[in-house]
């Protein structure tokens, strides 16, 4: 009976329709709270363009984790819609085409924030510097997609 139930279980669980990762970036420097309100414990200040992963939303609050895993809530009025990636390898490399062998372009550092241009053919992104230069990387090289 009990093997009934574990597989009566599973097979719901597979009927679930995955859902996609929801990424936003703040639109400018917003504090994080322990709770959605403002009256909640401040707990630190998220810098603008810091990539996340919106996990649940609230009526005028979004629960967010960052790139280390760390769970917040934050207002949504300062999440955008624009995409950034955060550079998680320690050193990405940044080529002229999605491709091993093309030209590197530059290298970003561990924790650079990028701006998301567009997922590229399978495994790179197209990215851009805030300095203007772009190019793409491969995709584990970053967190945010």
């Amino acid at each position: 009976m009990a093997l009934r139930r574990i597989f009566a279980l599973l097979t719901l669980a597979l009927a679930v329709p995955a859902q996609a990762l929801d990424y936003r970036s703040l639109a400018e420097a917003a504090p994080a709270y322990d709770a959605p309100s403002a009256k909640s414990k401040p707990l630190f200040v998220v810098l603008a363009g810091t990539p996340v992963e919106q996990v649940v939303a609230l009526d005028g609050w979004s629960k967010v984790r960052d790139n280390r895993g760390d769970l917040v809530w934050i207002e949504k009025k300062y999440l955008a819609e624009k995409r950034n990636v955060i550079v998680r390898a320690e050193r990405a490399q940044v080529r002229s085409a999605a491709e091993d062998k093309a030209a590197l372009v530059f290298e970003a550092e561990r924790d650079v924030v990028l701006e998301l241009m567009e997922t590229g053919p399978a495994g790179w992104a197209r990215v851009r510097h805030r300095d203007g230069q772009g190019g793409f990387l491969k995709a584990p090289q970053v967190w945010g997609l």
